[in-house]
Order: structure tokens, then C-alpha cells, then sequence
């Protein structure tokens, strides 16, 4: 896990020495990422210049720094993230001839690219990545990004230059780099609390596609040309999943239990591999209370897990953390939080999310990033398991609603929902909408404007709750979950690991009917069977709760001074008037407004601190 960063100038602008600093800069923005080491390279007959900063996890000797050159000279890599079957490619490609220098995963995933070529490694490989390779021979460069979008990629233009980083904290170290925000961008922002893939808050930027490469010709490139327009898919989750549809699972409901828990002790296993300290996240849910089952029933220690609680009522989970720590024996680390410190933290945020982010759960999971870094450098999540596994409210309640709400007229389903409710205002999105993607949409929505909707591609073949839990996997999750931990624990040089995403879980998944992941008015009906073989149902059985802080009564109180104050600001980009007025109404407790609020001061807070 580490932060990679580095340019292409197209007209050489600078003595090489003065781009040497530069990209040194650069670097040295992504401290946090990889605090252990730090390099830089440049070609000697071409202006790509490339950093990175190192984490060390696998192979802590100078045999596995980066940027790392292939032996024959040919291609440069820097590499953030995990290549979880390095094992097998270094077994594999030792029978083929070649020599290895040392034992990091780097150096497998550089080889495999030479011997086998970019498309065949990238079908090969499984992990969460995000890389740029330069090819000294042919002049281009790569840039490719992991299946699911575990590992942040972005690359945009200043002026005749070509940047990209892990992070947009390194663009604002390049003194060409011009930031402009990209209206369209803010827009979505508005209404999804974070940016999707590929735009990105500012102008001429773009982020890279999950499961998608781009390929540049340095000597053809156009200053400024559209870059996303050149994004390809190398691995197409809705085509794997209407294939897998049309040949669904018909066997005996205990054989598929039991594949699903070897296939996902197999991908817990493969995340075990680390050459320094490695615990878990234990929240006392389904997702993470499985992964700590399944890493502790295969370990001969105690697994270190962590939870964090909350002094609020009703927003505190740590205690059924401790009942499963201590029904499956780990070595457990409990913190509690105060109020004063996720209130302290708030100021931080706009500098670990440096683009726009309001995913209030945020603040609970840099806590617990900090709380594990004090003792582990590399910990195991239960992130996916709500997008594949029909974990989410809307998964489980939203189909039969829309079927009713969808031929109603607003008129008529007014008098029965309640103005002031949260939910009440989700549920009038689906009244009178028969659009499927656009019944979604409105689901996720926090502000709406015209024509800023995200346009998913409904597959008829596939269920309501089926197509959303698609989508989630293709936008929700990258853009908000997985951005929202991956900017915590790297804040805090902390690497995370997500079994649920691994490829063979998502493939495996998806050939088994709807039946396997809802039922009974409940989602996760797989996770919870073979959850139930570790400990017992009463331990986790309960209503969802999530990750979450009380953010609706602290804007009224605690918050009240520092968001008056950013909306004291006329920033002409938003309806500034708008937001007032619903902060008004918030105030008032006429309504709760606690979501749309935070998302409209996250933007104001990231704007004060960056534009």
C-alpha cells in the first residue's frame, strides 16, 4: 500500500533538475501513503518523471522499492496496493525462466506485465491496484486501476503537462496546475455526497474507472484532450452477472453455502500475507464478525481485532463487538470515543478527502484507522458484503414499495408519508417514477437538480433489487465506501484489505439466485448461514445499524457555529440561498435536513480549504 504520483511534459519546459523538484513535491505530498521511504525516477531520453512513497508490507528490504524497472529496462512501475496471488505468478513465472530479485508483490506484477503483456497480467492478477507503467520502448504509458476500485487513481492535465496521482493533494504540488471546479462534477457531488468515477471536481481531471486501463501515446497526446473517452473495461461486472443469470445455481442450498465459505476463507487467507502487524476491524456486524470467524477459526493466535464506541445512545455498537471478540477468542482492543473527538476531527476532513466527501461515517472510520495504527499496519474489513449480498434497505424494502408507489400520484401518497421524515422524502422519489435507474437514483439522492443523474444501464433480465445491487457494486461502493476507507487509513498509513471483494466471491456470487442473498425480509441470508457456524445467531441478529455519528442534532447544536459560519460564504457555484433556507428549516425542527446539510457544508468546508 503506498501513494504514486509523477507527470509526462510534453514540451520539456524545464531543466530537468528543476522537474526533479517538482516531482519530488509531489511525492512528498503522499508522505502519509507510505511513510517508510520515498523515491523518485525520470527517463533519461524522454520528459516522464514518476514518484512514489512506500509502504512496506511485503518485502521490507530495498529489493522491493519502487519505482522498480523490469530487468530488461523496458518498463517502469509505480504500484499502490496488494497483489494478493503474487504467490502463484511468481510460481508460475519461475517455471517459465525468470529470476526474481527479492519477494515483493511489485516485482511479480512488473514480471508478469513483461512476460505475459498488459492485457493477459491484468486478467490474471487479483488484488486491489491502481499502477502507471511507462514503456521506454514503444513511449506510452498505462495507467490501470483494480476490479472494484479499491485504490485511487487520477489523472488530468496542467497546461501541456500530463499528471496523475494517488491523491489530488499532489496535483496542487505542481506550479502548472491550475484548479478550476468542474461544474458538472459538483453537480453529482450535490446529489451523491461524493464525485463518480470518471469525473472529478476539477476541471480537465478525471478519475480512472474501476476495472478499466488507460493507455497513452506520449508523442500523440492532445493538451487537454477528454481522457475518459479513452478509459476500456478489462473486466465487465454486469456482463458477468446476466451471463451468470441465465445459468443460475439449481443444486443443494448446503453445497452452496459451503463453497461460498471456502471460496471466502480462501480470499481471507490470501490477505494474511504481511511481513509486519495485521488485525481487523470488528464492528459486532455480519461482514466484519465473519472475516474475524474466518481469520481466527485458521490462525494459531489470537486475531487483533478493533472497535471503536460512542458515547451517543443508539449510535454505539462497540459492546456487540466484544460479545463476538469474545465468543471467538481474538486479542480485542476496545476505544471510546468521545464527542470532542470526532468534533475535532471535522476540521481535518477537507485535507484527507481533497475532493469534496460526505459520507458522515467518515469521522468513525479515521477513528478507528488511528485507534489500529497504534499497534497493526495492515487490517482486514467487511466492506462489500452490503453491494453483493443484498445487505442494504433498499435492496430489501425499496422492490415492493416501487411496485406500489410507481403508478401512484404524488396526490394521493402525500397524506400518508410524513414532510419532516427522512425516509418519507426517499420514498417520494419512487411515486410516480417507472423508470428503474431513475427510481435509484432518487434513493441515493441528497440535493436534486435537472439532468444530473448518473445514467445506469437497467438489465431486463435481472430483478429490481438485483440491478441495484449491480449498481452499487459499479458506483456506490467505489465512490463512497471504498474512497471513504481508503482515504481514512491511508491518513493514518494504515493498508486495508477486503475479502468480500475479491473476484472469485463476486463471480461465485452472482451464479446463485436472489434467494441466497434475501429472504425473509432480510439481506445476507449466505453471509449469515455460514456466519452462524462461527457464532451464535442471537450475537449478531439484529437491525442495522451502520458506522454513523448523530450528525442531525449536533448541526443543531455543536456544529451549529461552524456551519453558520461556512454558509455565511457566497460561493456563486451553489444555490447558496437554497441551503440557507434549508438550514433554517433544520434549525427550526420543522425537518431533519441532518444529510442534505452535511453534504452541502462538505462542499463549502473542502471549497474554504482548497479553492
Amino acid at each position: 500500500m503506498c501513494g504514486l504520483t509523477g507527470f509526462y511534459d510534453r514540451n520539456a519546459s524545464r531543466p530537468v533538475s528543476e522537474q526533479v523538484t517538482v516531482v519530488r513535491a509531489m511525492t512528498d505530498s503522499l508522505r502519509h501513503r507510505g511513510p517508510d521511504s520515498g523515491a523518485t525516477w525520470h527517463d533519461t531520453h524522454a520528459p516522464m518523471f514518476l514518484g512514489h512513497r512506500r509502504l512496506s508490507i511485503q518485502d521490507l528490504s530495498d529489493s522491493g522499492a519502487q519505482p522498480m524497472t523490469s530487468a530488461s529496462g523496458r518498463y517502469t512501475l509505480a504500484y499502490n496496493g496488494e497483489i494478493y496471488n503474487a504467490p502463484e505468478l511468481r510460481a508460475t513465472l519461475g517455471v517459465q525462466g525468470i529470476v526474481f530479485r527479492g519477494s515483493s508483490d511489485t516485482e511479480a506484477l512488473l514480471n508478469a506485465i513483461e512476460s505475459w503483456g498488459l492485457n493477459i497480467a491484468l486478467q490474471k492478477i487479483n488484488g486491489m491496484f491502481a499502477f502507471v507503467l511507462w514503456d521506454a520502448e514503444t513511449r506510452q504509458i498505462h495507467f490501470a486501476r483494480d476490479r472494484f476500485g479499491k485504490k485511487p487513481l487520477y489523472i488530468g492535465w496542467a497546461g501541456d503537462t500530463l499528471l496523475f496521482a494517488s491523491e489530488l493533494k499532489a496535483f496542487r504540488a505542481h506550479p502548472d496546475f491550475k484548479p478550476a471546479v468542474n461544474k458538472q462534477a459538483l453537480s453529482l457531488y450535490m446529489r451523491y455526497a461524493a464525485v463518480p468515477a470518471p469525473h472529478c471536481i476539477y476541471e480537465n481531471v478525471w478519475s480512472l474507472l474501476p476495472a478499466s486501463r488507460l493507455s497513452l501515446k506520449a508523442q500523440s497526446l492532445q493538451t487537454e484532450e477528454n481522457l475518459a473517452a479513452r478509459m476500456e473495461i478489462y473486466w465487465h461486472a454486469d456482463k458477468i452477472a446476466t451471463e451468470s443469470h441465465a445459468h443460475l445455481f439449481k443444486g443443494d442450498e448446503n453445497a452452496a453455502i459451503d463453497e461460498f465459505e471456502r471460496l471466502l476463507t480462501q480470499a481471507t487467507q490470501d490477505r494474511l500475507l504481511s511481513d509486519v502487524p495485521l488485525g481487523a476491524f470488528l464492528s459486532g456486524g455480519i461482514d466484519s464478525s465473519t472475516i474475524v470467524a474466518l481469520m481466527q477459526k485458521n490462525s494459531s493466535q489470537p486475531v487483533k481485532t478493533y472497535t471503536i464506541g460512542f458515547e451517543e445512545a443508539g449510535f454505539d455498537e462497540a459492546a456487540y463487538a466484544r460479545q463476538v471478540a469474545s465468543h471467538l477468542g481474538t486479542d480485542h482492543h476496545e476505544h471510546y470515543v468521545t464527542q470532542k473527538d470526532a468534533l475535532d476531527l471535522i476540521p481535518q476532513l477537507p485535507e484527507i478527502y481533497d475532493e469534496p466527501f460526505a459520507d458522515i461515517s467518515a469521522i468513525p472510520t479515521v477513528l478507528v484507522s488511528r485507534f489500529a495504527r497504534k499497534d497493526v499496519t495492515v487490517v482486514l474489513s467487511g466492506d462489500g458484503g452490503d453491494e453483493i449480498l443484498g445487505g442494504y434497505n433498499r435492496h430489501i424494502k425499496a422492490p415492493q414499495l416501487w411496485s406500489y408507489l410507481k403508478y401512484m400520484p404524488e396526490s394521493l401518497v402525500g397524506s400518508f408519508l410524513p414532510h419532516n421524515s427522512a425516509m418519507a422524502n426517499k420514498l417520494r422519489g419512487l411515486i410516480g417514477e417507472k423508470d428503474a435507474s431513475r427510481a435509484y437514483n432518487n434513493l441515493l439522492s441528497h440535493w436534486e437538480e435537472e439532468n444530473d443523474a448518473l445514467d445506469n444501464i437497467v438489465h431486463p433480465a435481472l430483478s429490481f433489487a438485483e440491478n441495484m445491487m449491480l449498481w452499487d457494486t459499479q458506483g456506490y461502493l467505489p465512490r463512497s465506501i471504498l474512497t471513504k476507507v481508503d482515504r481514512a487509513s491511508m491518513a493514518c498509513s494504515l493498508e486495508a484489505r477486503a475479502p468480500l471483494l475479491d473476484r472469485r466471491i463476486f463471480e461465485y456470487v452472482w451464479s446463485l439466485p436472489l434467494k441466497y442473498k434475501i429472504r425473509g425480509g432480510k439481506g445476507k441470508w449466505l453471509l449469515r448461514q455460514v456466519l452462524q457456524k462461527h457464532v451464535p445467531a442471537e450475537l449478531f441478529e439484529r437491525p442495522k445499524q451502520g458506522f454513523s455519528i448523530p450528525v442531525s442534532e449536533w448541526l443543531r447544536r455543536d456544529l451549529r457555529d461552524w456551519g453558520q459560519d461556512l454558509l455565511e460564504n457566497n460561493v456563486e457555484l451553489i444555490d447558496i440561498d437554497q441551503i440557507r433556507s434549508v438550514w433554517a428549516a433544520h434549525q427550526s425542527g420543522q425537518a431533519d435536513h441532518g444529510t442534505k446539510l452535511w453534504t452541502a457544508l462538505m462542499f463549502l468546508a473542502w471549497y474554504k480549504k482548497w479553492m
